[in-house]
């Protein structure tokens, strides 16, 4: 994506800490908590939003507390003369597709999808293969979430490398 690439020290690694662990707090508290000036703690915040290395801070929704309850992954095999560009505008516009990527190997997209049940499942699905730019599409459903979505250990791990 052309994002450039963030060194981080100790306490950038420990601020996005606090943040991920309190997305509420408050700037004043982060620089008491850390000990460091308000205007530091400004001051490295801005700079990890401008260099693409934090993107929101906006709640984390989570789809089985909301009526989402079955997740799966789906694999897309994709018409190469329609192109990624106009099957991600087809996703984008189905509300169950969390994410999509381009991958390598033997599918071309790779969807995180949610679904209200099995049935509601089908109706995803459906709804994702409709669209004639896409060829077909493996199905997996996740049956439990070991590890969520975490960053902060990594962001431990680059900040001692």
């Amino acid at each position: 994506m052309g994002e450039q690439t963030v060194q981080l020290d100790a306490l950038d690694a420990r601020l996005i800490a606090m943040l991920a662990a309190e997305p509420r707090i408050g700037v004043l508290e982060l620089s008491r908590r850390l000990a460091v000036a308000r205007g530091t703690v400004q001051a490295r915040l801005d700079k990890l939003i401008a260099r693409g290395a934090i993107k929101g801070f906006g709640p984390e929704v989570v789809p089985a507390a909301i009526g989402f309850g079955v997740m799966s992954f789906v694999t897309l095999e994709i018409s190469q003369r329609y192109g990624h560009d106009a099957v991600a505008e087809h996703l984008a516009e189905i509300p169950e597709v969390l994410e999509a990527h381009t991958i390598t190997g033997s599918g071309d997209i790779l969807c995180r999808i949610v679904a209200r049940s099995n049935a509601d499942l089908q109706r995803v699905i459906d709804q994702i293969v409709g669209y004639e730019g896409i060829v077909r599409a493996h199905t997996i459903i996740a049956l439990a979430e070991l590890i969520g979505y975490r960053t902060v250990p990594l962001v431990r791990a680059a900040s001692h490398a």
